[in-house]
């Protein structure tokens, strides 16, 4: 039998790494395993080119975590939501609606971030927690657990001994899988294309999603980069139009690109590799078992729509700390991981439901019922008090 830990951690992407050091910053012992190295360049062969942005609650945490002075200087704020329906007949904006996050609070809605660059920034910060050990090219492969423990089987043939099992390890999660919890999924017969552009039009810190049929067109801030304006860009089309924008040449891409933004900030120029992500939803029966919690993905998949993907994990991992700060004697006994399966698998699915709802709404095609979407836009707009609540609702504070 290896060593003992509080915590083992399944999974070491950015939910799984953040989780390392959340937990690590309160004491405990943690082992956080990834079978595959993480890639910390934006160049690299299999770097995620997505980003992230961390909404205000999930900045707190990273901050009381002792991450976010790891962030700040890499983050571009995100001061306002654009909201743009381009589904007339051509592709021009008809329906534009900000959503300004100086309505609700003196601080930007959220601050955005590449994802190879958060692997690289948190495995800095976990260098310098002593109680907390990482081990790239290491997977989690057999859980066992008892009342009073879980033995975790690793890749390498040991074996490791601890009260917590955290499974952060993906959409397919092998320790969801070995305690034998289920999940419901829905399909939406769409794919994502991430990358990065520059375009000539400053983009003042607004967050823009575009709806015309598919699925949103969404700009996300950027920090300049020599000089240029830069935004990440990820583009939801149905499965096989993915397919077909990703095989194109440069400039046949960036004409179609163009056409799809409205130029909105002007010509994008495409400054990365494209990548396809699938587009799902996805939540477990349950979000905790004998001596096991699961988060982020191995809990839930959402489509990326309003940043609450990992937003909804970070709400995963505070709802966890603050129960094992509450009563560290106590972690990942029964009781413990029935009030985390409590606190959070009504509110995952409330949110994966209203999600779902949204990326519907902006796959449609049939011109009359894209008139009615735009209609509904301006609706929603023009009541102040439901536009604070939606925005409210957005950062988690209520719902």
């Amino acid at each position: 039998m290896g060593a003992d830990f509080d915590i083992v951690i399944s999974g070491g992407g950015v939910a799984g790494l953040t989780a390392a050091a959340v937990m690590g910053a309160e004491g405990f012992r943690v082992l956080c395993l990834d079978p595959a190295p993480p890639v910390t360049e934006a160049t690299a062969a299999g770097a995620d080119l997505r980003t992230t942005a961390f909404l205000q609650p999930a900045q707190a945490l990273l901050a009381e975590a002792g991450l976010w002075d790891h962030f700040a200087e890499h983050a571009a704020p995100l001061r306002i939501m654009r909201i743009v329906d381009a589904g007339g007949p051509e592709p021009e904006p008809r329906v534009i609606r900000d959503f300004d996050s100086t309505d609700i609070s003196d601080l930007p809605f959220g601050w955005n971030l590449p994802n190879w660059l958060l692997r690289r920034e948190i495995l800095a910060r976990l260098e310098a927690l002593p109680n907390v050990t990482f081990r790239p090219g290491t997977g989690s492969s057999s859980l066992f657990t008892r009342e009073a423990h879980a033995i975790v089987g690793l890749s390498d043939g040991s074996r490791v001994k601890t009260r917590l099992v955290l499974a952060a390890d993906g959409r397919n999660s092998p320790m969801r899988q070995a305690a034998g919890i289920g999940v419901s999924t829905r399909r939406y017969g769409q794919k994502a294309l991430a990358f990065s552009v520059s375009h000539p039009e400053p983009h003042d810190n607004i967050s823009t999603e575009i709806h015309r049929s598919g699925g949103p067109f969404t700009l996300v801030p950027l920090p300049d980069h020599e000089g240029r304006h830069c935004s990440a860009v990820v583009w939801m089309e149905d499965g096989p139009r993915v397919q077909e924008l990703a095989a194109l040449e440069v400039p046949d891409f960036e004409a179609e690109m163009n056409r799809r933004s409205c130029q909105i900030l002007g010509p994008l120029t495409l400054r990365s590799r494209r990548s396809v992500w699938p587009i799902t939803t996805q939540v477990a029966d349950h979000m905790s078992g004998e001596r096991l919690a699961l988060m982020a993905e191995a809990a839930h998949v959402v489509p990326p729509i309003g940043a609450q993907g990992l937003n909804m994990s970070l709400g995963d991992l505070r709802c966890l700390r603050d129960l094992a700060r509450a009563a560290p004697d106590r972690l990942g006994d029964a009781q413990m991981m029935a009030a985390y399966d409590r606190a959070r698998h009504r509110e995952v699915q409330i949110r994966a439901a209203g999600i779902d709802a949204l990326n519907r709404a902006s796959q449609i095609s049939a011109q009359p019922l894209r008139d009615l979407r735009a209609a509904g836009l301006d609706a929603l707009y023009a009541a102040a008090p439901v536009r604070k609540v939606l925005m409210q609702m957005g950062l988690g504070a209520k719902g």
